[in-house]
């Protein structure tokens, strides 16, 4: 997918879950994805400097 196809689909997910979903559901699903986002980050820069660097590879690092 390109892109532009990317931000189409999110958008036309976001408003059709905006249109099923009440208020406090909608919030609560914003923020846990917030958070899958944050720790799928979190998750490839610990790899990234695992790869880097094989000292700080451990094997509970991530």
């Amino acid at each position: 997918m390109n892109p532009c196809a990317n931000l189409y689909f999110l958008s036309l997910l976001a408003c059709k879950l905006f249109e099923c979903l009440d208020e406090t559901t909608l919030e609560t699903l914003g923020a846990d994805l917030t958070t899958l986002g944050d720790m799928l980050l979190s998750a490839l820069a610990h790899k990234t400097a695992c790869e880097i660097s094989k000292e700080n590879c451990k094997p509970d690092s991530i």
